[in-house]
């Protein structure tokens, strides 16, 4: 998949890249066309106003000569004056113009000749007439070649500004056309990247769907494993609580057999013990120290026997209840590893196999103080509440990180489980040198421990 990404990337990047290119470009042309076609129009409209103005200063000159050889007042002169004055501006302006249109170049030339010949006659009228030569200035006026420079003067006005019309109507068309040009550039790559995006959205669609469906894969997988977990995780379960009770059958019905067969020989040797002892000399030192060292011996043997039954299976939790049997336990540990035992139990009423579990939950504590604690004192509480039972055992030894528990530590696997196979917790809480605290929660019955496993308390939940 990320080869095929990498080719579409490779497709579309430098398509987009062109497309981009190509409307920066038609932009770029009909900006710099319309920006010329503005430019000249800004001079073709220069033009048609210095032509007018021309025009009408030339008018105006005219009309005030003739004002001033009709009355013969100074007034009109000044009018006369300021007029020649922006008429020999205007023809400025009109040369420096044209330096940009050589092919009315010539046109211009031409007016500036023809106006600066009017001018001069126009001079020479008032010079005439303010010298009192009325005759000379009226035929003058009355010349047809006075009247034809002036037409000369219109005539090449009208043509140029015949051509200033042409250079604006082409101007014009020019803006139209780069408008056009942009309108069109833009229309098409506007539907390019319309079609683009389509493509893409297409593209990404099927990707998506693509995606949803390697997730829904994916994630059906996991909820297959998850089963399978699930289902395995139950099987060892099941199997280690098998196993587990299976230990505890072998342990009672060894415990059993101890307690008849070994029990019944002992006791029988002891009985015969005494009965030789009753019939033999036992005033020879040697006889005496042989029968008295035999009977120490089956007592022994009776001790041991008692020792390894209580600890296959405790006859005092079926004989005198699981209270009787944890202080006896606590009394036992106390006395064969010299740390102090402190008991505060409270009477229960459970099945027999929580009962169990409590007790070898105790015992297996106990155990792992004895062991790696390095304690002095110890405490176990046992409390009946409503709806579970609470167990705690407390030592102030040298504790551990539980963090730090070797996966192949079985004793607290093994006591988590029995805990968690009748829906309890256990937790566990040590900090070095702080002690540790071993403590469980166990429902009431055994039938309801999903929905006791509810209530526990927050700290063990």
């Amino acid at each position: 998949m990320r080869w095929s990404r990498l080719r579409k990337w490779a497709i579309s990047l430098p398509a987009a890249f062109l497309a981009a290119l190509v409307l920066i470009s038609i932009n770029e042309v009909g900006y710099y066309r319309s920006n010329d076609s503005l430019q000249n129009l800004s001079i073709t409209f220069q033009t048609r106003t210095t032509l007018d103005k021309l025009m009408q200063q030339m008018a105006d000159a005219e009309t005030s000569v003739r004002g001033y050889l009709l009355t013969g007042e100074d007034r009109y002169l000044d009018t006369y004056h300021q007029a020649s004055t922006n008429v020999d501006n205007a023809v400025d302006e009109l040369r420096a113009i044209y330096s940009l249109f050589p092919e009315d170049l010539q046109i211009s030339s031409l007016l500036g000749r023809e106006v600066a010949k009017r001018i001069n006659e126009m001079d020479l009228s008032v010079q005439l007439r303010k010298g009192g030569f009325d005759s000379a200035w009226r035929h003058l006026i009355n010349s047809p070649d006075g009247k034809a420079s002036m037409e000369r003067v219109r005539s090449l006005g009208a043509e140029l500004v015949t051509h200033s019309n042409e250079r604006r109507a082409h101007n014009e068309a020019e803006i139209v056309r780069s408008l056009a040009l942009s309108r069109i550039g833009i229309a098409v790559v506007s539907v390019i990247g319309l079609i683009a995006f389509y493509l893409y959205l297409r593209q990404s669609n099927r990707l998506t769907d693509l995606m949803l469906r390697e997730q829904k894969m994916l994630q059906d997988e996991r909820d297959q494993l998850e089963k399978q977990v699930r289902q395995r995780t139950a099987s060892l379960t099941e199997l280690a609580t098998h196993l587990q009770q299976v230990r505890e059958d072998e342990r009672a019905h060894l415990a059993r057999e101890l307690h008849d067969e070994l029990g019944a020989l002992l006791t029988a040797a002891k009985l015969d013990v005494a009965r030789l002892k009753s019939k033999i000399d036992m005033s020879m030192p040697d006889v005496q120290e042989r029968i008295q060292h035999l009977i120490e011996t089956l007592n022994s043997g009776i001790a041991l026997k008692r020792r390894i039954i209580e600890n296959l299976r405790p006859s005092s939790l079926s004989n005198l209840g699981l209270t009787p049997s944890l202080e006896i336990l606590g009394k036992e540990f106390s006395d064969s590893s010299n740390i102090a035992v402190e008991l505060d139990l409270e009477t229960i009423h459970a099945p027999e196999a929580t009962q169990l579990t409590i007790y070898r939950l105790v015992q297996e504590s106990l155990t792992n103080i004895g062991k790696y604690a390095k304690a002095t004192q110890v405490q176990v509480h046992l409390q009946n509440h409503p709806t579970h039972i609470a167990i705690q055992v407390h030592d102030n030894g040298v504790g551990f990180d539980p963090l730090s528990i070797n996966p192949s530590s079985h004793g607290l696997a093994g006591m988590r489980h029995r805990v968690e196979a009748l829906g309890g917790r256990l937790n566990i809480r040590s900090t070095p040198n702080r002690g540790t605290l071993v403590e469980a929660v166990l429902p009431q019955s055994g039938s309801a421990a999903s929905a006791q496993t509810k209530a526990l308390p927050p700290s063990l939940s």
